[in-house]
């Protein structure tokens, strides 16, 4: 897949050096008034984007740029990507990465997502994540809790939340569906970088770039 971007609805797209980086306009400015567009308008907002309250964040939570990444735990480019983006962010000392679990690769990516929000009432969403991202073997529900177990994670507390706060993670999750779609992402993992949309992966050379566009984007308005 050839990296393209666009901008986060709600801005108005406008050219770009990197050709290889080529805008378009989002959904909200190409459907206009219609009500299917209010509604868009509603899912892409940039502070439902990029800062919604209930997505775990990782990097500096007070950065400059955010890298937000829609993702399945049983993707492999995810899993791949995964130590390049922590890295990207430790070198970088300004990044946010924001992590929007998006389980469409079937039922286990499901019980996957769900266990790794719960896992956040326990303050352990990263330790979640990590460990899963980090696996090399298919995705069971039986590995997942054997996985989570090994990074201290209490399976019976994790049982309790998941269970208690099941209407708060669903919720979560639809949105970030919400959002997927109205961008028009095709798979995972897909990106916004700043205010840009990469629906597919970059190389971390491609990133740094990004990450640079989207700064420069940022002083120039």
């Amino acid at each position: 897949m050839s990296p393209s971007t666009d901008r986060v609805a709600g801005i108005k797209p406008e050219p770009t050096r990197r050709a290889a980086l080529g805008l378009m306009a989002a959904g909200v400015t190409l459907l206009g008034g219609t009500a299917a567009a209010q509604e868009e308008e509603k899912v892409l907002t940039e502070a439902a984007v990029l800062r919604d309250p209930e997505i775990p964040v990782a990097g500096n939570a007070k950065g400059d740029i955010s890298i937000v990444e829609w993702f399945d735990y049983q993707c492999p480019y995810c899993r791949k990507i995964e130590p390049e983006l922590r890295q990207l962010a430790q070198d970088d000392g300004k990044l946010r990465l924001v992590w929007k679990d998006w389980p469409i690769l079937g039922d286990v990516s499901k019980v996957a997502a769900r266990m790794a929000l719960a896992a956040k009432y326990q303050d352990s969403f990263q330790a979640a994540h990590q460990a899963m991202m980090g696996l090399t073997s298919k995705l069971t529900e039986p590995r997942i809790r054997e996985v989570l177990a090994a990074v201290s994670i209490d399976i019976d507390r994790l049982n309790r939340d998941l269970a208690a706060n099941a209407t708060s993670i669903d919720a979560i999750l639809a949105r970030n569906n919400a959002q997927a779609e109205a961008f028009g992402f095709q798979g995972t993992p897909s990106f916004i970088v700043g205010k840009f949309r990469v629906p597919g992966i970059l190389t971390k050379e491609q990133f740094v770039q990004a990450i640079a566009d989207a700064r420069k984007s940022n002083m120039s308005r």
